[in-house]
């Protein structure tokens, strides 16, 4: 802060805590100090601490979880809308944290209806920190080529900003924010005034190369080289052009491994870059329940074969006062798993006052080879709206249906929901009806074959000013949510009562009694060899959660569920260790495991996961997840070392490894070692 630069911008220094004492200032000085100049904005802060020697340092890997350390966050809100924004952090290790806000970033924990929050965005900016005998300090400096704004001459924006003191879980805010939500409540932000920016167009261009060499088993080993370019442009501050040609996402991390119990479709989240940017923008439906479009459909089988993509485009952003998203999408054929296909959405979303929206979606899919059995050209239609009611309620809802050849009948869907999230009260309530030919091809639905969906909340949060051993929160709640089929006949149900215990060190408990209905109308074979006759059956069971302190440098995690289960009873545990080493190592070891005893058969399913991440610096470093599955039988490893300019460009090198054991699965040994370069022209 002894830069000149600095001296003549007045420090903001009044922080109000939400957590844990509600209401009260920051227990350590914090200032923070705005300033920008033609090309970007700058944002200091000094924290002061009277103990810097207890100041938590954690890893600075990218995108990492800031409250798990000491850190500061703020957000913007450029469009002042109060429904999208851009949140940049870092901890006194200098990591790099950003994310995308849409759908009015209500932040809250509990709820129905909760904001679009995008962590896997990555814009280009810069980031310095200090420790010092006085606390630490951080430098940002956001060009303003990386975010989006209006096209005026001076402008008000949202901005709130965020102080977390790890030892003592203290979260605080310089305009406050209630217990509970975050910093992602635009409708909580303050206000940044006299904003001046010259329009500013800006193209970047990445381009990358890639080397491959493999084995996969009895096909012999192979290698290739690859290459290809993204490009984007922003046509006005607010209107982003994005090209791509020949993409490739070899640097994502492997996905992990889900084992069901259960008939239903498991979800897996969406991981590559070029379809996570604006993703919030084009999501339309229930999040992991009905999702108009879901991009995992593009570029990748059922079973998470890779499908080429040629090349694809999207323009995104604001535009005559309406949010826009254009994007089209060509995979090459893949044979005997996909033909050559084209995937097209268009999306617009019109922001009202108080958290409000209205909006439609077109999501066409148009097999443009020769077409494999069972695939087909489809196109859904779809048109959803937000409503908030004063400060704490909001109703959301959507209407869709699709067209498909050879289906005939019921091709519909529509969800309504409310949700009510005061400081003492989280209630909601939603339905949601699937026809039973509805069939969005490009989304994603949990049940096939159609449903109706009743689900129904209700917590009370009490906080307790001094409350014993060191009480912060009581927070008692149930929920219940059940599933019928279209002819009226019930497939669950799902009785939840809990209560959540928060202690001020950040430890909690959790203790429920679950009640469950499950109605089969055929046999259902949930495990090799298992097979559970068709019927109802009521049981209840147990559960319990438990976290201790994750500021020390091991903590510890623990689920269990013990209980009925069909016609017999199940135990499930999934135990997680995580040991900190200073601020460049982090390791977790977990287990997912079930133990299932019925009249039918006994059986374990178990998933073992182990993750390492060791930090050389912000930019360099190295990245494994190993996972075992006694079910499929195998051992998956995905290791990932990088050296990062901007933006999450650099070279990755990347090996992954499934290696088959005692030819239960009858899976082949696949191993792959990739080097990856990509480097971002700014011009």
């Amino acid at each position: 802060m002894d830069d000149p630069f600095w001296q003549s911008v007045a420090p903001e220094t009044s922080f109000t805590q939400n957590t844990p004492d509600e209401g009260r200032p920051a227990s350590q000085q914090t200032e923070v100090r705005v300033a920008y100049t033609d090309a970007a904005l700058y944002v200091a802060f000094v924290l002061y601490d009277e103990e810097p020697e207890s100041i938590v340092v954690s890893e600075p890997r990218r995108d990492g979880d800031l409250n798990e350390t000491d850190s500061v966050r703020f957000v913007l809100d450029t469009y002042h809308d109060e429904q999208n924004g851009f949140v940049f952090g870092t901890n006194p290790a200098a990591m790099e944290y950003d994310a995308q806000l849409s759908k009015g970033g209500s932040g809250s924990s509990f709820g129905f209806a909760g904001g679009g929050f995008n962590l896997n965005w990555d814009g280009v900016w810069e980031v310095r920190t200090e420790l010092g005998d006085y606390g630490w300090s951080a430098e940002f400096r956001i060009p303003f080529t990386t975010i989006r704004y209006p096209s005026l001459d001076e402008q008000d924006w949202g901005a709130n900003f965020q102080r977390r003191i790890h030892r003592r879980h203290e979260n605080a805010f310089w305009s406050p924010v209630g217990r509970q939500f975050n910093i992602t409540r635009l409708a909580d932000a303050g206000r940044l005034g006299g904003v001046r920016i010259g329009s500013q167009r800006n193209l970047k261009i990445v381009p990358y190369a890639l080397g491959e060499v493999g084995d996969t088993g009895d096909a012999g080993t192979h290698s290739e080289a690859d290459f290809g370019v993204d490009l984007k442009y922003s046509i006005t501050p607010a209107l982003t052009l994005d090209l791509t040609y020949n993409t490739d996402f070899a640097q994502v991390e492997a996905d992990e491994l889900q084992i069901s119990l259960d008939r239903f479709n498991l979800f897996f989240p969406e991981k590559r870059p070029f379809f996570l940017e604006n993703a919030g923008l084009f999501a339309v439906g229930k999040s992991q329940q009905v999702e108009l479009f879901f991009s995992r459909r593009i570029g990748l089988s059922g079973n998470g074969e890779i499908i080429p993509i040629d090349a694809g485009a999207r323009l995104s952003g604001a535009l005559l006062g309406a949010n826009v998203g254009l994007m089209y999408m060509q995979t090459d054929d893949l044979p005997g798993v996909a033909s050559s296909s084209g995937f097209a959405v268009a999306r617009i979303n019109k922001e009202l006052p108080n958290r409000s929206s209205l909006g439609a979606v077109l999501v066409d899919k148009s097999v443009s080879g020769d077409a494999l059995p069972g695939e087909n050209d489809n196109r859904t239609f779809g048109a959803d709206a937000r409503w908030g009611i004063g400060e704490y309620g909001l109703i959301t809802g959507y209407v869709a249906q699709t067209d498909t050849p050879e289906r005939d009948g019921d091709d519909q869907s529509w969800s309504l929901a409310g949700s009510y999230d005061s400081p003492d009260w989280s209630l909601g309530l939603s339905w949601v009806d699937v026809g039973e030919q509805f069939n969005p091809e490009v989304g994603f639905i949990n049940r096939s074959g159609g449903y109706e969906n009743l689900s129904l909340r209700a917590l009370r949060r009490y906080r307790l000013t001094d409350g014993p051993w060191g009480l912060l929160e009581l927070r008692p709640h149930f929920s219940y949510t059940a599933y019928w089929d279209p002819w009226s006949f019930k497939e669950s149900g799902f009785l939840h009562v809990d209560n959540h215990t928060e202690w001020k060190n950040g430890s909690e408990l959790h203790t429920a009694i679950n009640w469950v209905n499950k109605g089969l109308q055929e046999p259902f074979e949930i495990y090799e060899g298992v097979v559970i006759p068709a019927g109802t059956y009521h049981t209840v069971e147990t559960h319990l959660y438990a976290q201790t302190d994750d500021s020390k440098w091991l903590s510890f995690q623990m689920s269990a569920t013990i209980g009925g289960f069909y016609s017999g009873d199940r135990v499930a545990i999934s135990p997680s260790l995580r040991i900190r080493w200073g601020d460049k190592f982090v390791s977790e070891i977990g287990l997912v495991q079930n133990d299932v005893e019925l009249p039918e058969g006994d059986f374990v399913t178990r998933i073992g996961r182990l993750r390492l991440a060791y930090s050389f610096t912000p930019k360099l470093g190295l990245e494994a997840l190993f996972q075992y599955s006694n079910v499929d039988d195998f051992l998956s490893s995905n290791i990932r070392f990088s050296w990062l300019r901007k933006a999450n460009t650099g070279l990755y090198l990347v090996y992954n490894d499934i290696e088959g054991y005692d030819g239960y699965s009858g899976a082949q040994p696949d191993r792959s070692f990739i080097a990856k370069y990509t480097y971002l022209f700014d011009i």
